[in-house]
């Protein structure tokens, strides 16, 4: 069985503008809300690929019951842990060339709380895959990212990472089946200012792969996508197009990437239409429908090795 959890969902509210000025009222063009989380957004996509999940974290008040109908809505199943307080919502506003992102930090969560969490994922075996995606909320400490994963060596579950706490190195000796950073999280974890040629990034990825992960998936934006395992090294172009919204690029990407896996392709198709997947979300106010991904596919170049 397939687990997302996220431990800091939200309701996403879409806004566009055709002009954004300060201490003006502005009056939106368009508007759109999402139950989200880096997580939750798997579960979407996923199901999108008729790849069951189950959706997990803390859920509270109001804007949690709605981000919990709407994924039973969708099929999803759903294993919350029910909070005091309001599950936050977030606000992108794109006017013009420009994109306002407004994140608010959510309810506190209590150690009552998150020990039920992980008395959830205890229950896990090595028949599971576990995706833990995103921020942590009030309360919660990075450390509960070391506690799963040594439960996912303990109890053989696989586990995928995309956190951005350092707290990922110490995760890493107990070799999670994969991890997502972008760019600069992979050269803050390496204390490294900058990674920019290609050799440098597949040089810090296997690194990565020493300390303990096992695979490693690379967003790169506009540059596309990379993959490192100890046996490959691929990179993937990413097609063009009009960016409307970055907020869940790589969700979608990360979803497609392992569920293609699922479905037994080979890495070089599963990067394909990872990367395609993730820019067809970023040209869109919401989550990709998966339905314009072989258009996309046509404008992406993959290559392996690590030469510019």
């Amino acid at each position: 069985m397939i687990y997302t959890c996220t431990m800091n969902p939200a309701i996403d509210l879409f806004m566009a503008f055709e002009q954004y000025e300060p201490f003006n009222v502005n009056r939106s063009i368009y508007e759109d809300y999402q139950a989200n989380g880096k997580a939750i957004n798997i579960s979407f996509i996923l199901k999108k690929m008729d790849i069951k999940s189950t959706a997990t974290g803390f859920l509270g008040g109001f804007t949690g019951e709605y981000i919990e109908q709407q994924l039973i809505e969708n099929s999803i199943s759903v294993n919350f842990v029910k909070v005091d307080g309001i599950t936050r919502i977030n606000t992108f506003i794109r006017s013009g060339q420009l994109e306002y992102k407004a994140v608010n930090r959510g309810p506190e969560i209590s150690q009552k709380a998150q020990e039920a969490l992980i008395q959830h994922i205890k229950k896990l075996t090595s028949q599971d895959i576990l995706f833990v995606s995103g921020s942590l909320p009030k309360g919660v400490s990075d450390n509960i990212f070391v506690t799963i994963a040594k439960l996912s060596e303990r109890q053989g579950f696989s586990l995928i990472l995309d956190i951005s706490s350092s707290r990922l190195m110490d995760c890493l000796p107990h070799r999670p089946y994969l991890i997502k950073p972008n760019n600069e999280e992979m050269a803050h974890l390496l204390g490294i200012p900058k990674l920019e040629s290609k050799k440098e990034l597949v040089m810090a990825a296997k690194t990565l792969l020493d300390k303990g992960a096992e695979r490693i998936l690379v967003s790169r934006g506009e540059k596309g996508a990379l993959y490192v395992d100890k046996e490959n090294v691929l990179f993937a172009t990413a097609p063009k197009g009009k960016v409307v919204n970055t907020a869940c690029a790589g969700d979608t990407m990360l979803a497609v990437f392992v569920g293609k896996i699922l479905k037994k392709e080979n890495l070089e198709e599963a990067l394909i239409c990872a990367t395609a997947a993730g820019s067809s979300t970023a040209f869109r106010a919401g989550l990709s429908d998966l339905e314009d991904i072989p258009l996309l596919k046509q404008q992406i170049q993959l290559k392996r090795g690590s030469s510019e």
